[in-house]
């Protein structure tokens, strides 16, 4: 069986999710939907068509659309997956409105198509590793969970814009993380933040740095910190607190190589940002979803876990506005 994909984006992390689909065996990108990016040159590479998003799903053999387009076209575009019972990648956040994302996320439940959203992290074999030694009690249980995220850099004010920013966009991730590695659903969010060196960020009215306090429903603890900005480059790391261990994931270096003089040693710099970081993820996350449509294998990452890591975005939102923890009652609204 063929499988035959639109992917909508192709921009940065589009061509990511492109360049990987087109790689599978047995996996074909027919159309590559982008109206604001020349996507000619990245097309020609992969084989694939350059159409408009109703050329693509007017195809009536297509198994499937990839969504890596801005954010506010991710909801447009999950509902007319839905209406048409294909199966659908999405990458995160489902949008930037919360009520949009509980609506667009019991519509496409309800139409029961095949949906995976993108937390690639979960399909990083050293975080799976983490995941498989608290979830199987090799480690104990998980008593404290630390996670920091910060870039290299800030943004491009622009991005920042339509985005959503750090909580929605970037820290959604730790979020996500949090309940995977917990393996149950946040209590209570407690935040700060602000915006600490980037005058453009605060101008688009979003934070630069971010601390989180959260508790989950047994009472077991999460700490999270992330910024937009580190002097060490791409830095992402996680230790895990157990009852028999402690499990860290460290950054990783670009190379393995460490040069020793008498004046002391040096090691490679961490790999620049989550593209590179992350690369074996992304492949293993398309890999994913061909075998989602191919043979039914569930993801690991459902729109149902947009949904709970969008919440809990949000209780941080209203943290960091009203200066107070926020209880997160299943089903809570912003």
């Amino acid at each position: 069986m063929t499988i035959r994909l639109a992917v909508f984006g192709a921009g940065r992390i589009g061509a990511v999710h492109a360049r990987n689909a087109a790689a599978l065996p047995g996996v074909e990108v027919a159309h590559l939907v982008d109206p604001g990016t020349d996507a000619t040159a990245l097309a020609r590479e992969i084989h694939a068509r350059v159409s408009t998003a109703a050329e693509a799903l007017a195809d009536a053999d297509i198994d499937g659309i990839v969504i890596a387009s801005s954010t506010d076209s991710h909801a447009e575009f999950l509902l007319a997956a839905a209406e048409r019972g294909l199966a659908v990648f999405c990458e995160k956040p489902v949008s930037l409105d919360f009520p949009t994302v509980a609506r667009v996320t019991a519509a496409v439940e309800a139409a029961g198509i095949p949906a995976m959203l993108g937390f690639q992290r979960r399909y990083d074999p050293n975080f799976r590793t983490v995941r498989e030694r608290i979830a199987s009690g090799a480690a104990g249980p998980l008593e404290q969970l630390l996670m920091q995220t910060r870039d290299p850099a800030p943004p491009p004010r622009a991005y920042v814009a339509r985005s959503g920013g750090m909580l929605r966009d970037q820290a959604i991730h730790d979020f996500d993380q949090a309940r995977y590695m917990l393996g149950e659903e946040i209590a209570s969010v407690h935040a700060v933040g602000g915006a600490l060196f980037d005058a453009g960020i605060a101008a688009e009215g979003d934070i630069d740095s971010l601390m989180v306090i959260m508790v989950s429903a047994s009472g077991r603890m999460v700490q999270i910190s992330n910024s937009r900005r580190s002097p060490l480059g791409y830095d992402q790391r996680l230790e895990a607190h157990c009852a028999g261990e402690v499990l860290f994931i460290d950054n990783r270096a670009a190379t393995d190589v460490r040069i020793a003089r008498p004046d002391g040693a040096r090691t490679a710099p961490p790999l620049d940002y989550f593209i590179s970081r992350f690369a074996e993820a992304y492949r293993a996350e398309m890999a994913a979803f061909a075998a989602l449509i191919r043979e039914g294998t569930p993801p690991l990452a459902t729109i149902r876990d947009g949904l709970e890591a969008g919440r809990l975005a949000e209780a941080a939102r209203v943290s960091i506005r009203t200066g107070r923890p926020v209880a997160v009652d299943p089903g809570w609204m912003p």
